[in-house]
């Protein structure tokens, strides 16, 4: 079990958290317009999963538009907003926010998710709710990069996670 803190305060989080170099667990998570969302729906491209524990708690929006000004920058690259929201929240958020590079998605039927990616807040009052995470996964799905933030309330350092998924920089040419 891992510890993370909310403003301060020790959160208990469960579940096996990912480690670099594993390969990703499967799962199956809901899309705004209630349809089932697997991660083989993937297949071949890379993936960046931002857990938060609401869309509308400020750190879960704040990730959430952050993430969809970076995602243009990303090759092959599906980025993944996840809480344990409605569809109907995420449907509106969506809406409201003008969101068209990022997926929102929710465990409303992938409360596994919790668990498997070591993100389940244990402690009431928010046992339900998820720990603010950012994970990064390559194209067969093994994890490059996994953050548990330590302060729920905190964003994730999103500069370590572009640093794998930025194209490298092109060489420089002497001119003569």
């Amino acid at each position: 079990m891992a510890t993370v803190t909310l403003n301060g305060t020790p959160v208990n989080v469960g579940g096996h958290f990912p480690r670099v170099g594993e390969p990703a667990h499967s799962f199956l998570l809901v899309d705004a317009q209630l349809q089932d969302v697997p991660l083989s729906r993937f297949v071949g491209r890379r993936k960046v999963l931002a857990v938060i524990p609401s869309i509308d708690a400020a750190i879960g929006l704040t990730i959430a538009r952050r993430l969809e000004g970076m995602a243009e920058l990303f090759d092959n690259t599906v980025v993944l907003v996840i809480s344990v929201d409605t569809p109907y929240a995420l449907a509106r958020t969506l809406s409201l926010e003008n969101l068209r590079r990022v997926q929102l998605l929710c465990t409303l039927r992938g409360r596994d998710f919790h668990k498997d990616y070591g993100v389940m807040i244990t402690d009431v009052p928010l046992s339900g709710l998820m720990a603010t995470a950012l994970i990064v996964l390559d194209v067969d799905d093994t994890v490059l990069h996994a953050e548990l933030v330590n302060d729920i309330n905190s964003e994730p350092d999103f500069d370590e996670a572009a640093k794998l998924l930025l194209p490298p920089p092109m060489p420089k040419t002497e001119v003569e």
